[in-house]
């Protein structure tokens, strides 16, 4: 029984650790691993219910506290099943309409991998309109090549930091920019796409720095900069997607609290996780990957693709825009609280950057106008 006891400990500890709201990596380390606490606190609840032991005063306290922790959890990740009510509608048959559709693979190739083969077959087999590569170096970049004239609008950002990215489309690109928000280390693409049909949507590349014992310390500048991005976000009246390894899970705080920022849509809610990292490690998985989209944009199709030799598997996600959505569909209500706490943590991360000498003014910041045109 003692064992089951450390289990339900750990468990209620690990929950109750998650709810301390500080930026540093040792405690937001607790947003990841939802579903392995759960894996853990499920059968140890059935032990401590069904352990034929005389019940005490202290079994006692450890259930409550278990059950309540377990609830949260659920509370938690249940949104991201098919218990939950969809965020996002998904495009019925007769309402298929290719002109309006737009398809994206996103794929942290992880520098070090030098398997290109494996994400060139799974961009040849989905023929998305849009490949975002993320830790992309120049040996990626020359491998890359191979995809030809097929996406002619290209913008290439190659560095050997391990944020490196580029971005393919088949689609035009117009109104290019390259920024680093609030670290010279670290970019991030801003453009705007046109669709077959003459619709404009605005597109967010990024990949902030992780909360981790060799990258952050902690979480600021990463919130931060999904924050100011949504905060930029909620005055556009555009079709907007957001998409790239944030480097933070779909439930956490900080992401739900970008949702209601930026009136963006998540396509997984109510569906599947869809969890992209790590991939070598089936038990050890959680969502990294992300697209977040504007209300007039409905779901074609969502899918985790193969392994492609990196720590993340590539996601594929297919998306329609239309009038109809957009009334049908809404936004997750923001609160004045919401406003306070983003601007808040907007603040922070920018004084952080300042006092780090990180901080990239738009003079320093670079723009690349639609860096490899198609003639």
């Amino acid at each position: 029984m003692i064992w089951v006891e450390v289990l339900s400990a750990l468990v209620i500890w690990l929950s109750a650790w998650s709810l301390i709201r500080r930026d540093e990596w040792w405690f937001r380390g607790a947003d990841f691993p939802r579903l392995q606490i759960l894996a853990l606190g499920m059968p140890a609840l059935i032990l401590m219910l069904f352990w034929p032991e005389p019940w005490d005063t202290w079994r006692e306290i450890l259930l409550v506290g278990l059950i309540a922790a377990l609830a949260f959890q659920l509370k938690m990740v249940l949104p991201y099943t098919v218990l939950w009510k969809k965020q996002v509608k998904k495009v019925r048959g007769h309402q298929l309409n290719p002109e309006r559709q737009i398809s994206v693979i996103v794929s942290n190739v992880l520098t070090p991998n030098h398997q290109y083969h494996l994400l060139l077959a799974e961009i040849e087999k989905y023929q998305p309109d849009l490949v975002l590569t993320l830790e992309s170096d120049l040996r990626w970049e020359q491998a890359l090549s191979a995809l030809g004239d097929d996406y002619p609008y290209r913008v290439a950002v190659p560095l050997n930091n391990l944020y490196g990215m580029h971005l393919f489309s088949r689609l035009p690109l117009h109104g290019t920019q390259v920024k680093f928000i609030l670290s010279d280390e670290i970019p991030s693409i801003h453009t705007a796409v046109t669709l077959r049909s003459g619709e404009t949507v605005q597109l967010y590349c990024l990949h902030p720095k992780p909360p981790s014992p060799t990258e952050a310390k902690d979480s600021t500048l990463r919130d931060a900069e999904l924050l100011i991005v949504g905060d930029q976000i909620k005055d556009l009246d555009e079709s907007c997607i957001v998409m790239g390894d944030l480097n933070d899970v779909a439930w956490s705080r900080t992401t739900r609290l970008f949702q209601r920022i930026s009136g963006l849509l998540d396509p997984r809610v109510g569906r599947y996780f869809v969890n992209t990292f790590h991939a070598d490690y089936p038990v050890l998985r959680w969502s990294l990957d992300h697209v977040f989209h504007s209300t007039d944009f409905a779901l074609v199709r969502m899918k985790r693709l193969a392994h492609v030799g990196s720590d993340h598997f590539p996601v594929y996600v297919s998306l329609q825009t239309g009038r109809v959505f957009a009334q049908i569909q809404q936004e997750l209500e923001q609160s004045d609280a919401d406003e306070r706490e983003a601007q808040e943590a907007i603040q922070e991360g920018i004084e952080k950057a300042e006092k780090e000498e990180k901080i990239v003014t738009d003079d320093i910041a670079q723009d690349y106008k639609d860096s490899t045109k198609a003639p």
